[in-house]
Parts: C-alpha cells; sequence; structure tokens
C-alpha cells in the first residue's frame, strides 16, 4: 500500500495541469478581443511584414551541414559531460572517450573523402592540349 500512493500524487497533479491549462484557455476565449481586421489575418514576425513566398527552396547542402553540425555539436556535449567527470572516471573514462573521439575522427574524414563537405561542384578534369 506503500508504493500506491505515489500514483495518487500523480494523478492529482496531472488532473491539476490539465484543468490548469484547460482554464487559462478558456479564460483566454472568454476574456479575449473579437476583431476582425485585414492586419489580424496577416502573419506578422519580428516588425516585419512578409514579402514573397516563405517555401523557397533551398540547396541540399544545407541540410547536410545541419546534420553535420547536429552530429558533432552533440560530440561537445559528451565531451562537456566528460570533462566535468573526468577525476572520477580515471583512465577508464579517458580511453573510453579516446575511443569515442577516434570514431568521431573516422567518421569525418570518411565524410571529407566521400565529399559530403564539398560546397561547390567538383572540378571538371579537362583533357591536356599537346604542345606542338
Amino acid at each position: 500500500m506503500g508504493n500506491s500512493t505515489h500514483y495518487w500524487v500523480l494523478l492529482i497533479y496531472t488532473v491539476a495541469v490539465i484543468g490548469l491549462t484547460t482554464g487559462m484557455i478558456g479564460v483566454s476565449h472568454v476574456l479575449g478581443q473579437r476583431h476582425l481586421k485585414k492586419a489580424t489575418r496577416e502573419p506578422f514576425e519580428s516588425g516585419i511584414v512578409p514579402v514573397g513566398y516563405a517555401r523557397f527552396r533551398l540547396p541540399v547542402q544545407f541540410y547536410l551541414v545541419a546534420m553535420f553540425f547536429v552530429i558533432f555539436d552533440l560530440e561537445a556535449v559528451f565531451l562537456y559531460a566528460w570533462a566535468t567527470t573526468v577525476r572520477a572516471t580515471g583512465w577508464t573514462g579517458y580511453l573510453v572517450i579516446l575511443v569515442f573521439v577516434m570514431a568521431l575522427l573516422a567518421a569525418l574524414v570518411y565524410l571529407w573523402r566521400s565529399g559530403a563537405l564539398d560546397w561547390g561542384p567538383r572540378p571538371r578534369n579537362l583533357p591536356k592540349l599537346e604542345e606542338c
């Protein structure tokens, strides 16, 4: 019976969160302004009226760089976590982080050699002109 009391606390918390959220939305609906003007229906961001079409295509390299940034940014998070516990982990932690960094370097070398980090088109190999 001792562990079942924790479930009641969770149930009360869930009901309170749902009640608070519903109450806030309800009060906003009752007290909120109701006006339909042309400016109300326009999207507005940072004080700038939008111009043009928002769904333009970006080159694939943009998404590749974004993915690489996320992947290698997570590396920094893991290295920071390791750096905060370096004394507690000792040599075992050092060897584990060394394997981790080596795996990341191998991935970076693979991406570099496969051409995934190249921005522009690859240069064409033109045949050399022989001198007469």
